[in-house]
C-alpha cells in the first residue's frame, strides 16, 4: 500500500485448505431405467386389486376361479371345480423353506412387546371393567360384554395360505406353460370380444404376489383332451426381466382319463376378514353360472374353522363362446388404426376398409375414399399412407355414420340361466328375469339381464343388490356403481307394489360387453355417466318390476277370494241355523193352517215338517254352494286375465287382512226358497 493510500493493494489471497479440492462437483449422470411389466405391476399391486394381504387373498381365488370356466367354456364342457384354501400355521411354513424356528432373545426389539407399566395399566383396566359388569348384573342391569384387551399384533405375524384350483378344462400345451404363467402381458385372451378378466393378468399376479409375500414358486398340474401324460411345472418369475424361471418341467403319466389345470400357489393373506367376501363372491358365481358345478374348502389346523360348500348344478343349458369380433370405426383411436395397418394381410385401401371393420361394405368402403379426398385411392398400397393420410382417415371415422355393431360377438348368461341361478341359491318367493336387445355405446355392443326377487334365504330388509360385468361378480365400490344408484333413485318400488324398505328384494344386473366401461384403477364398478347403459338398465329393472306387479296383483286378488271364502265358511253353521229356524217355524204356522203355501214352497215345507230337510243337509247345501261361486269367480277371474291354467310357479305373499262383512238378510223368505 503507498503512504498517502490513494492506491489499494489487492487483498491477500487466502491459501487453500488441505484436503479440500477446488474442483467444482460434477452432477451425476442420469441413467435411464426401465422397468418390465412384471416389476410395474408388483410396484403397483393395487391396480390389480393386491391392496393388502386379504384383497390378495380374495383377488387370487377370483383369478382362477374365472380361469378355470373361460377353460372349460372355451371346450364347451360343464365346468366342475374345486378350489381350496388351506391355512398354513408359521412353524410349517418355516419348515417348508427351511428356516429354523427361534425364540426371541431381546423382547424389547419386536413391535408387539408390551411393556410392565402397560400391561400393569390394561389389566387395572380390564378388572375396573370387571367390576363395573358384577355390579350392573347384581342390580339387574344390562351390559355389554367386556372383551379382554389384547396386545398389538405385530407386523411378523402374517398369515400363509396354500390355494389351489382344479377344473376339467381344456388344459395347456407343455412347452407354453413357463411363458403363460411367468411371462406378464402374454396370453390368449387379447383380442375385441367378451372376456371375464379386467388386465389379462390371470394367475400372473397370483405368483407375483406370491413371489413377494413367501418367495415361493407356483405349481401347475395340466392335461389336454387326449393326452396319455400330465405336464407339471414348478416356476415363479423374474421380475426386473419378466421372463419365467423354471425349476422343474417334466410329463408323468396320466393314469386317469384327466383333462383340465390344477393350480397351486402359496401366499400371504388374511382369511378373517376376506371371508365373507369370498364366500359371497362364490355363491354369486353360483347364481350367474348355475350350469358350472363348485366344490368350495377351507382347510385349518383347527376344526371349528373348516368350511365346505358345495354349490350343485342346476342346468346343463350353457352360454354360447364369445366370439372375437372386429372393430368398429367409431370405436377405434389413431394408434390403433396405424396398429391394423401394421398388422393386417390385406394389401390396398379397399380390401382394408372391407375386411378390418364391421359394417363397412364394398359399396360403402368405396364412398369413405372418395369422401377422403383426390390423394385417396380404392387401390392405392397401405404402406404407401402418410401419417396426415391417417388422421384424415381417423377424422372421418368420427365423423361418418356407421350401422351399429350386432351383438353376435357376445355371450350373456341367457335369461333362463338368471332366473335358474336366483332359484338355486336364494330360493325366493317370487322371481321376474328380463333379457334387453342389444345396444351400443361408443360403437362398442353391450347386453344388459336383470332380475327381480322378492323373499329368499339369507336375504336381508330392504335392496339387495348384486351386480355382474361379463358374467363376473362385482363386490366393491357398489355405491358409485350404475346399478346401484338406478335402483336407489330411479325406481319408484312403491308405484310395483313392493315396499323397498320392508320387503327383501334382490336386485341382479348382468351387463357383458367387448368393453365394460370400468371405473377407478380397480375396475370395480360401472360409471353412472354413460347414459346408453344407465337407460338400459333403468329399463330392465322396470320390466322385472312390472312382471311382479302383475304377479302380486294376481295373488292379492286370489288372497281376497280365499279370505272371502273363509269369512263365508265361518258364517256357515249360524246361517243355516237361522235357515232352519225360520223353515221351522213356517213349517208350524203351516200345520196349525195359519197361512197357506202353494207349489215349491209347499213342497219344502213339508220336506222340513218330515224331517227331510235338517239343519245339516241346510249345511251342507250352504257349503257346496259357497264352493260353486268360488269356482265360477275364478272362472271369470280366468277368462279376463287370459289365464288358461294354473300358474306353475309357486309364489308366496305376506298374509293381509280384508274386511268381509256377511250381507243382511232382509227378506228371509226370499232367501230361503231361492236357496233350496
Amino acid at each position: 500500500m503507498d503512504s498517502d493510500g490513494s492506491n489499494e493493494s489487492p487483498a491477500p489471497q487466502k491459501k487453500p485448505q488441505k484436503g479440500k479440492s477446488r474442483t467444482p462437483k460434477k452432477a451425476p449422470e442420469s441413467v435411464l431405467k426401465q422397468k418390465s411389466p412384471a416389476e410395474f405391476f408388483a410396484e403397483n399391486k393395487n391396480i390389480a386389486g393386491f391392496d393388502n394381504p386379504g384383497k390378495s387373498l380374495y383377488t387370487t381365488v377370483r383369478e382362477l376361479v374365472e380361469n378355470a370356466l373361460d377353460s372349460a367354456e372355451s371346450i364347451s364342457e360343464l365346468p366342475c371345480i374345486e378350489i381350496t384354501i388351506e391355512e398354513i400355521t408359521k412353524s410349517k411354513f418355516n419348515t417348508m423353506i427351511g428356516l429354523v424356528d427361534r425364540e426371541r432373545v431381546d423382547e424389547e426389539l419386536y413391535d408387539d412387546f408390551e411393556t410392565a407399566k402397560a400391561r400393569e395399566k390394561r389389566l387395572a383396566k380390564e378388572a375396573r371393567d370387571q367390576e363395573i359388569q358384577s355390579k350392573n348384573a347384581g342390580l339387574g342391569k344390562k351390559s355389554k360384554e367386556i372383551t379382554a384387551l389384547k396386545a398389538v399384533k405385530g407386523r411378523g405375524d402374517a398369515s400363509f395360505f396354500r390355494v389351489t384350483c382344479k377344473d376339467n378344462g381344456k388344459g395347456m400345451p407343455h412347452d407354453d406353460i413357463p411363458n403363460m404363467f411367468g411371462r406378464v402381458l402374454s396370453g390368449t385372451k387379447y383380442g375385441l370380444k367378451q372376456t371375464r378378466g379386467k388386465f389379462g393378468l390371470g394367475a400372473k399376479m397370483a405368483l407375483i404376489w406370491s413371489k413377494m409375500s413367501t418367495g415361493l414358486p407356483i405349481e401347475i398340474y395340466s392335461s389336454m383332451r387326449g393326452q396319455n401324460f400330465i405336464s407339471f411345472c414348478r416356476l415363479d418369475i423374474d421380475i426386473h426381466r419378466n421372463i419365467p424361471h423354471v425349476h422343474l418341467h417334466e410329463q408323468r403319466d396320466n393314469k386317469e382319463p384327466w383333462h383340465g389345470a390344477e393350480i397351486q400357489v402359496i401366499i400371504e393373506g388374511n382369511w378373517t376378514t376376506y371371508r365373507s367376501k369370498i364366500l359371497h363372491y362364490m355363491r354369486q358365481m353360483a347364481v350367474i353360472t348355475p350350469y358350472a358345478q363348485f366344490l368350495f374348502r377351507f382347510v385349518s389346523d383347527a376344526s371349528d374353522k373348516n368350511v365346505t360348500i358345495q354349490f350343485a348344478r342346476r342346468t346343463d343349458v350353457m352360454p354360447p363362446v364369445p366370439l372375437e369380433t372386429k372393430h368398429h370405426p367409431s370405436a377405434v383411436d389413431l394408434l390403433l388404426i396405424k396398429r391394423l395397418i401394421t398388422e393386417t394381410s390385406k394389401q390396398n385401401l379397399l380390401q382394408f376398409l372391407q375386411h378390418e371393420f364391421v359394417n363397412i361394405g364394398k359399396s360403402y368402403a368405396t364412398r369413405l375414399i372418395g369422401e377422403m379426398g383426390p390423394d385417396f385411392s380404392p387401390n392405392m398400397p397401405l404402406k404407401s399412407l402418410t401419417s396426415q393420410q391417417i388422421v384424415r382417415i381417423h377424422q372421418l371415422f368420427r365423423q361418418a355414420k356407421f350401422d351399429d355393431p350386432s351383438g353376435d360377438c357376445l355371450s350373456p348368461a341367457g335369461e333362463y340361466n338368471l332366473r335358474l341361478g336366483i332359484i338355486k341359491e336364494l330360493h325366493p318367493d317370487m322371481v321376474a328375469t328380463y333379457a334387453g336387445s342389444p345396444q351400443v355405446f361408443e360403437g362398442h355392443p353391450f347386453i344388459v339381464e336383470a332380475g327381480i326377487s322378492l323373499g329368499g334365504k339369507d336375504v336381508k330388509q330392504g335392496l339387495n343388490i348384486f351386480r355382474f360385468a361379463n358374467r363376473i361378480p362385482l363386490l366393491f365400490e357398489q355405491g358409485a356403481d350404475v346399478v346401484t344408484r338406478t335402483a336407489l333413485k330411479r325406481i319408484n318400488w312403491h308405484s310395483y307394489k313392493i315396499n323397498q324398505s320392508q320387503d327383501k328384494i334382490g336386485v341382479f344386473v348382468s351387463i357383458v360387453s367387448t368393453k365394460i366401461p370400468f371405473k377407478g384403477t380397480g375396475k370395480e364398478y360401472i360409471g353412472d355417466d354413460i347414459s346408453e347403459i344407465a337407460s338400459a338398465v333403468k329399463a330392465a329393472i322396470k320390466q322385472c318390476c312390472s312382471q311382479l306387479k302383475s304377479k302380486i296383483v294376481k295373488k292379492m286378488q286370489a288372497r281376497e277370494r280365499q279370505e272371502r271364502k273363509r269369512n263365508l265358511t265361518r258364517y256357515i253353521p249360524d246361517a243355516s241355523k237361522a235357515i232352519f229356524d225360520v223353515l221351522k217355524e213356517m213349517a208350524q204356522g203351516r200345520e196349525k193352517r195359519r197361512r197357506r203355501y202353494e207349489g215349491e214352497e209347499d213342497e219344502i215345507l213339508k220336506k222340513v215338517a218330515t224331517r227331510e230337510i235338517t239343519e245339516a243337509t241346510l249345511r251342507e247345501k250352504l257349503a257346496q254352494h259357497v264352493e260353486q261361486v268360488d269356482y265360477e269367480m275364478a272362472l271369470e277371474y280366468a277368462a279376463q286375465s287370459g289365464v288358461s291354467e294354473e300358474p306353475r310357479e309357486a309364489i308366496y305373499l305376506q298374509a293381509m287382512v280384508l274386511a268381509c262383512r256377511l250381507p243382511k238378510l232382509t227378506n228371509w223368505r226370499d232367501m230361503v226358497f231361492d236357496f233350496l
